[in-house]
């Protein structure tokens, strides 16, 4: 795992992905129904979404 300013990256998908498809934030929306605090963030330099972690923790 990747972190960035805090946050751990969980994984990343290009932002270049079929149309009609969000398949960042499906990925997202199953971590959080684990319990983890998932969101998605464009990160401009590799034109990439990337779904992140606050501070690595899950929802206690």
């Amino acid at each position: 795992m990747n972190t960035r300013n805090g946050r751990v990256v969980l994984r990343s998908f290009p932002a270049g992905g079929p149309r009609g498809s969000w398949p960042a934030e499906e990925f997202a929306q199953a971590r959080r129904l684990e319990g983890e605090r998932a969101e998605v963030v464009m990160d401009l330099a590799s034109d990439a979404f990337l779904v992140v972690q606050q501070g690595g923790e899950g929802i206690e």
